[in-house]
């Protein structure tokens, strides 16, 4: 039997990682009033993509609302990069916390799945 080299963090980063971004792009834009271009600036992405975040056309492929307990997370990311001066390890701390408790929801699966020959029904490795 061939191992599955795909690991989760591949995976994440086409379905969670513009997911979270979409997220915090809006928290910024309503929660701090900040403009497209501030928040472009500050999540490192372009202006244009913070305006399909916005629009709902890009980053929604996980629908983050349903993972318990993950609204503190993002609102801990959304002050930290909203201050401007922060650690780089901090950031990355944070972001990857809600990473795993996406993968612990079970809602990256089925991108995984799709992504290889991996049967979700025998696979544990994101809830471990």
């Amino acid at each position: 039997m061939v191992p599955h080299l795909i690991i989760p963090c591949e995976v994440a980063v086409k379905s969670v990682v513009p997911a979270v971004k979409a997220l915090l792009a809006n928290e910024l834009l309503k929660t701090k009033k900040l403009n497209q271009t501030q928040v472009a600036e500050i999540l490192g992405i372009s202006q244009s993509a913070v305006s399909k975040y916005n629009r709902g056309v890009r980053g929604w492929v996980i629908p983050l609302d349903k993972v318990e307990g993950l609204h503190p997370l993002i609102e801990n990311v959304r002050e930290l990069v909203s201050q401007g001066e922060y650690q780089r390890s901090t950031f990355i701390e944070a972001f990857c916390r809600i990473c795993i408790s996406v993968r612990k929801s079970r809602l990256m699966c089925p991108y995984c799945q799709d992504k290889s020959d991996i049967k979700v029904k025998r696979c544990d490795h994101c809830i471990t």
